[in-house]
Parts: C-alpha cells; sequence; structure tokens
C-alpha cells in the first residue's frame, strides 16, 4: 500500500510540473523595418537608431494600413533585415 501510495505522489508530481511547463508563456517580441519586413526575436537587442521598431509578441498590424505592405520574414540568429537582405550583428 505504501508503494501505492508513493507511486500515486510521483504521478501527481509529474503531471503539475508538465501543466506548469504548458503554461508558462515564452518570452518573444516582433521586430519590424520601415520597408515592412517583420520578424519573430527571442530577446529585444539593441537595433541601430531609427532602424527598427520592437514589438510585444501579441503585437497584431492594421491590415487597413496602406502606408506600408507588411510581410513576415523569419531568420535565425542575431541580425535585422535592410532592403531584403538580413544583416547579422
Amino acid at each position: 500500500m505504501k508503494t501505492n501510495i508513493t507511486k500515486t505522489a510521483v504521478a501527481a508530481l509529474l503531471g503539475l510540473g508538465g501543466l506548469v511547463l504548458a503554461t508558462t508563456s515564452a518570452s518573444a517580441y516582433i521586430v519590424c523595418n520601415e520597408a515592412g519586413d517583420c520578424w519573430h526575436v527571442r530577446d529585444q537587442y539593441t537595433y541601430p537608431t531609427g532602424m527598427v521598431v520592437v514589438h510585444d509578441d501579441a503585437w497584431k498590424w492594421d491590415d487597413h494600413d496602406a502606408r506600408v505592405h507588411w510581410r513576415w520574414r523569419e531568420h535565425d540568429g542575431r541580425g535585422y533585415w535592410r532592403n531584403g537582405v538580413w544583416v547579422t550583428f
């Protein structure tokens, strides 16, 4: 009986741990440049002044914004999009 209680307690702790991991949100940002290129980053880097705008991960662009045609461009690593080219820093 003691073994069953121990197994049940361990299973409950593992389940609770999995639930905690599943409910934590990852910190992320959306970065957009003036040309309308947007991408995700995990860390908020220091970009060249005036090159980009950093938004929180919940940001969504306005579909009625006629000034910029937004497009997603993803890339691994540190850097930013400039003139359609990924610039690493």
